[in-house]
């Protein structure tokens, strides 16, 4: 068999139809008594919610578009069903076998309740992780299927975390062989911060523990998230991050970890828009951007709110995100590597935006913009460890842009024989002096370098492969464009993986350096 014939099949080989397991939600912070009373008359805690409104174009003005909501979509597109006989709990009592793919919600809330008869209980967070547990077991013993997913808006995501870090270890079970995936929606990981008060919010929050919001705090995160044999009796120590999943045997994967990063504080209308202008401008209006991922976990960045008309759950960038990391097939990295910025002067700062948008798709699935107070930044000589965690670089010195998850299953155009995704990707300067910037020769909303990278990874005529090329390079509409002739040539010469280079336009040269190519590595997922 040909070198090429092997490439191919390696990366061909690797889709599969893929097993459906049940898929069990959890929702994030209710509040007070009257906030835990109100979340418990939603037979679905909110899973099933849609919107209607969408900001698009260059105004950002609202227009009409209707999302069903995760839940509905779940089961129009994936085929999930949803059980219930007068309860979620009572069918799973009355049914001896269920399908693994079904949606449960995990009704955690509900003991804290005072609408019921009976005495209501105080809310736990270790509580929740446990009952979680029990529901995953049963789901597991009676739908046959080894492991669920687990997907959590907020807080939500801590009580999963809660499970895979501190309940499972402290039992002797390993979180893998309860949890396939993990995936989280604006969930605060590094605990929630405010912009305001120098510190003193956070101490009285976690003093007083009003509502038990003392649980963002990390005196109560460390207590959580920490299992009984490691803990320290003085609390955390210095050193401790809350935003860090451990490593090593019997830790949860963190590569099957997602985080979805919401960037937009303004639309969050929660205390009349007081918790946005507290949190500060780098959030999602509750949770800010950098504590709303976890370290070496998958991420996402879309321009939507923690919650409300314009939240991460009910919006169709979560739902395309969720889906595909759910149930994609092939897993599509991108980074910049081989770049040489210019001489670092002073004030000067590089930074890259990225876009990422599937075929098909009517939202961009993953955005890092300077507008939205998360761009890349890209260091102009990365020697120093601290700065190239900041950039997300590899120990070769390679910036991460974007991680895409594909699905061959998924619809494409008619008669395309291909998946195909657009990677926007612009290069800026800022200039600074004493931290005021200067705009002397300042464009605003110019790069210094911008163009599109289209990427399809399918089968032709030539056989299966990845074909890419430069909008510059494009003439005409992108729409029309037929990436025909040889795939890229495949450069890693091991199993179970695609990995080929792609040199910046000509363009580029004199800002990234005649060496600069943007390598993408396509991988089996699962």
């Amino acid at each position: 068999m040909t070198a090429r014939l092997q490439a191919a099949e390696k990366l061909m080989n690797v889709i599969a139809e893929p097993t459906k397991l049940p898929l069990v939600y959890v929702r994030g912070f209710a509040g007070d008594t009257s906030g835990i009373n109100s979340v418990v008359e939603d037979p679905f805690y909110g899973f099933n919610e849609g919107s209607t409104h969408v900001r698009v174009g260059a105004d950002n003005q609202p227009s009409f578009h209707q999302f069903e909501s995760p839940l509905l979509r779940l089961h129009l597109d994936e085929g999930y069903k949803i059980l219930v006989e007068g309860g979620q709990g009572s069918y799973l009592q009355n049914h001896d076998r269920i399908p693994p793919d079904s949606v449960w919600i995990h009704r955690f809330y509900d003991p804290s309740a005072t609408t019921w008869s009976g005495e209501a209980s105080e809310f736990r967070l270790e509580d929740a992780a446990s009952d979680l547990l029990r529901l995953i077991d049963t789901l597991k013993a009676k739908s046959g299927a080894p492991r669920v997913h687990l997907v959590a808006h907020s807080m939500g995501g801590l009580i999963c975390r809660c499970l895979v870090q501190k309940v499972l270890p402290d039992l002797g079970r390993d979180p893998a062989d309860c949890v396939d995936k993990l995936f989280t929606y604006g969930t605060p990981h590094g605990g929630i911060a405010f912009d305001v008060g120098f510190g003193l919010l956070e101490k009285v929050r976690d003093a007083v523990g009003i509502n038990g919001a003392d649980i963002f705090g990390p005196r109560r995160m460390y207590e959580y998230l920490t299992p009984a044999a490691d803990t320290q009796p003085d609390g955390p120590p210095d050193s401790w991050n809350a935003r860090e999943m451990p490593d090593g045997s019997g830790s949860f994967p963190k590569d099957r970890v997602f985080c979805l990063v919401g960037t937009n504080p303004h639309d969050y209308e929660v205390a009349h828009g007081l918790s946005a202008a507290t949190v500060g401008a780098r959030s999602d209006g509750l949770v800010q951007i950098e504590n709303a991922r976890v370290p070496g976990a998958h991420t996402a960045f879309v321009h939507r709110s923690h919650s409300g008309r314009y939240g991460l759950v009910n919006s169709e960038e979560g739902y395309q995100n969720l889906r595909r990391f759910l149930f994609g097939d092939q897993k599509v990295e991108a980074s910049l590597t081989g770049h040489r910025l210019p001489p670092a002067e002073d004030g000067v700062a590089w930074q890259a935006e990225v876009r990422l948008s599937v075929r098909g798709l009517p939202i961009v699935m993953h955005e890092r913009l300077a507008s939205h107070w998360c761009p890349i930044q890209l260091p102009g000589q990365p020697s120093q460890a601290s700065e190239q965690e900041a950039a997300g670089e590899d120990s070769d010195g390679a910036v991460a842009l974007t991680t895409a998850f594909l699905g061959s299953a998924l619809a494409r155009p008619s008669g395309s024989p291909a998946m195909r995704y657009a990677l926007h990707l612009r290069i800026l300067t800022i200039r600074e002096r004493r931290g005021i910037l200067l705009f002397n020769d300042h464009l605003e909303q110019a790069a210094d370098f911008d163009d599109i990278l289209i990427v399809d990874i399918g089968t032709r005529e030539s056989g299966p492969g990845i074909w890419a090329a430069w909008n510059s390079t494009i003439p005409g509409a992108i729409r029309d464009l037929d990436l025909s002739g040889d795939p890229l040539s495949d450069e890693d010469p091991r199993g179970g993986m695609w990995i080929a280079h792609i040199p910046v336009p000509q363009s580029a040269w004199p800002i990234l350096g005649e060496g600069a190519n943007v390598r993408l590595s396509v991988s089996p997922w699962s």
